[in-house]
């Protein structure tokens, strides 16, 4: 993957970053790009407390923010803004309002690469809002400024309906990173890393098969291009 002048990621709880592109931020944070994540809610309303529960409904946000800053710093980003919206709710925020908010932040940054999720392939109602105003942000950036746009996809129709994503990119050098990112969001993810590890003890699988040696993209396009 090529060094980037600045990587910008977008995304509405925490936790989706590190999924998503742990990997790729840490590379490029590895190059010394700047890299800044706008995560726009504290994940308050997160189904999961823990397993066994740690969190309470009332200290979940607290811990999750802690979780936030824990996993940013394993994966090296230099810049976390956190945004203040709420958790469950971006999906009925004034259009407009997100892409301004989304504007404001490309205009100061100037960002080459633009991570965000697919739009209409995202699955969750904040996930699609925050996916559609940054597509519409991005579009509104003129040509001549506007950076690269990869959008994540997991809908169970994205490969069906987009093909397989057209960016591939290999990330097993940063595995320690995106595992340890993971692993800073222990209230949402110690359940899926424990069957991750049991899968690797009854099947043979390595951790890094199955979650750790690539992430995918979308390159988001638009009309005048």
């Amino acid at each position: 993957m090529e060094k980037e002048r600045q990587l910008l990621i977008v995304y509405p709880h925490p936790d989706d970053e590190s999924f998503s592109v742990a990997g790729v931020a840490a590379m490029q944070a590895d190059m010394g790009v700047p890299v800044t994540y706008a995560c726009l809610t504290l994940g308050e309303m997160g189904r999961n407390l823990g397993n066994p529960p740690f969190a309470t409904r009332e200290s979940l946000p607290h811990i999750r923010k802690k979780e936030l800053i824990a996993a940013c710093e394993a994966i090296g980003i230099q810049d976390l803004r956190m945004m203040g919206l709420r958790d469950k709710t971006v999906e009925f925020e004034d259009d407009e309002k997100m892409i301004a908010m989304m504007r404001q932040l490309i205009d100061e940054l100037n960002p080459s690469l633009v991570v965000t999720f697919l739009p209409n392939y995202c699955v969750h109602p904040d996930h699609e809002a925050t996916a559609r105003a940054v597509k519409e942000a991005v579009r509104r950036t003129p040509k001549p400024q506007r950076p690269t746009l990869y959008g994540v996809g997991f809908a169970n129709n994205t490969v069906e309906e987009m093909g397989e994503p057209d960016v591939i990119i290999d990330i097993s050098a940063y595995r320690e990173h995106k595992y340890n990112a993971l692993k800073a969001h222990a209230s949402q993810t110690g359940w899926m890393l424990q069957e991750l590890e049991n899968r690797e003890d009854s099947h043979g699988e390595t951790t890094e098969d199955a979650w750790f040696s690539t992430e995918k993209f979308y390159t988001i396009t638009f009309d005048d291009e």
